[in-house]
């Protein structure tokens, strides 16, 4: 089954006692991994405090581990989740030992292997075929790419992208999903309230200096550098970038921040909720967390209304001219007001 398929509708399918993760993309594996969580216990894999899932390294578990923690009763749901990650070795030593144990499965929780490659002329793959689930989670090339960029951008972000406009964005930024699915985050907020994602639209944020002036600005005011912030502000200013669209772009990251510190206050670990919030890579949850704790509490909880105003502002709420606006916005997002 292509891991695509499978995650548009989870539901749809019997994971049996036994699932394989395979291929090479890590975006799709994730992706994988998160829904059939969700399908098994109703959770996230990626929730470190959900006592349900347990994860092994494949380079350094023995079956006989893998065979308890199985047959372990859950004192929290009536399902678990036991994940192998890199398990091409551990599938390679016990192939024997996994052959006999799905003669007799465990009947609450459901084995995960995560393989690179996954040979289906094994008699150990015939049977999980029979009885679970393999998931292919290959590179998407050409049309199937394209496809793909169109229908995260619809449900995801609830945009329209165009296959010139997906084309264009594949030769910018390349086939990689992760990046690719940053990149769409980041037109959503920088085409507004426009419901269309053009071709110029990715060549701007994409490909051009601007982005990077952008993304230079945005840095800035989360290092307290409001010089800097100001000087890529008149740069893109200076160039006729619009300053709905240089909106657009400070939303993106600091709508996900606002979201993060009202998790936060339900009792989120700080880490997680920038995680859960959109922020992927450790060096962005790092920047993130150094910048929120810099500022404080009550100014981090202002910053969803303080974005609120500056739209509203920029669509004619204030006389102010729109440079004074978004000026005055950084001076106030970046804490040192």
């Amino acid at each position: 089954m292509q891991a695509i398929a499978f995650c548009k509708q989870p539901d749809a399918h019997e994971t049996g006692p036994v699932v394989v993760i395979y291929g090479p993309v890590r975006f799709l594996r994730t992706s994988v991994l998160r829904e059939l969580s969700r399908l098994v216990l109703g959770s996230d894999a990626e929730d470190d405090e959900d006592v349900s899932i347990t994860r092994f390294s494949g380079k350094e578990i023995d079956l006989a581990s893998v065979h308890d923690e199985l047959r372990t009763i859950s004192m929290w749901g009536d399902r678990r989740l036991v994940v192998v990650d890199d398990a091409d070795d551990f599938v390679k030593t016990y192939r024997s030992g996994l052959e006999k144990l799905l003669e007799n499965p465990a009947k609450k929780s459901v084995l995960v292997l995560l393989v690179k490659s996954w040979p289906k002329n094994t008699r150990l793959a015939k049977r999980i075929a029979k009885i679970g689930l393999d998931i292919d989670c290959a590179e998407l090339k050409g049309g199937a790419l394209t496809r793909w960029l169109g229908e995260t951008a619809r449900d995801e972000y609830g945009k329209q992208l165009g296959p010139a406009a997906a084309a264009e964005l594949v030769n910018l930024a390349g086939n990689d999903l992760g990046l690719l699915d940053q990149e769409l985050a980041k037109l959503a907020a920088y085409v507004g309230d426009n419901p269309k994602i053009e071709a110029d639209d990715v060549r701007t944020l994409v490909g051009g200096w601007k982005a990077e002036t952008a993304w230079t600005m945005i840095g800035a005011i989360q290092s307290g550098d409001l010089g800097t912030s100001l000087e890529c502000l008149d740069k893109l200013l200076a160039a006729n970038e619009a300053p709905q669209r240089i909106l657009g772009g400070i939303n993106y990251l600091f709508r996900r921040l606002a979201q993060a510190t009202e998790m936060t206050r339900q009792g989120r670990p700080l880490p997680a909720a920038l995680k859960e919030a959109g922020l992927y890579h450790p060096q962005e949850i790092d920047t993130a967390s150094g910048f929120l704790r810099r500022i404080g509490r009550p100014r981090a909880e202002r910053i969803h209304a303080r974005l609120l105003v500056a739209d509203a502002d920029l669509k004619g709420n204030s006389r102010l001219s729109p440079q004074l606006q978004l000026e005055r916005l950084l001076l106030e997002l970046s804490g040192t007001a």
